[in-house]
């Protein structure tokens, strides 16, 4: 009997967070339509939530608050870019709408309250409400690296 000794390297976990989701907006008609969309959180930067739509050759990437997307759960919220309200989707259930505004156009849609808690609850669970902190030495140093 050979014993072998078995190395196993980790790779380092990442704790970023993502969880696709779909939002509605209307199209030109009128009609309720789909856009496929991913929430994403880094703890690396605790105060801000990624929302990516888009096709993959042209995604658009806003960031908003985790504060602002929490509140608009249950309140209307924000101003000027990004606005968010509670709402009721077309089947009854609750939903929030997201209103994003750029100098490019502006997009009217509505995310499920359960998707958003959801995930929301993740980030919490990720970073607590309060706790949140940035690395300034870290960042300072990737600010002023050089690219070489």
């Amino acid at each position: 009997m050979v014993a072998r000794l078995l190395c196993v390297t980790q790779q380092p976990i990442s704790r970023t967070l993502s969880q696709p989701v779909a939002l509605q907006c209307l199209d030109a008609r009128g009609r309720s339509v789909d856009l496929p969309a991913v929430l994403g959180y880094d703890p690396a930067d605790p105060w801000a939530v990624e929302v990516s739509f888009g096709r993959p050759s042209e995604t658009v990437r806003w960031l908003i608050g985790r504060d602002l997307l929490l509140a608009g759960m249950t309140d209307p919220v924000g101003e000027g870019d990004v606005q968010l309200s509670p709402s009721i989707d077309e089947y009854g259930r609750a939903a929030v709408v997201i209103e994003l505004s750029s100098p490019h156009g502006r997009l009217v849609t509505q995310l499920s309250t359960r998707d958003l808690g959801s995930f929301l609850g993740r980030t919490l669970a990720a970073v607590p409400e309060g706790t949140e902190s940035i690395d300034l030495d870290r960042l300072v140093a990737e600010l002023t690296r050089s690219e070489a």
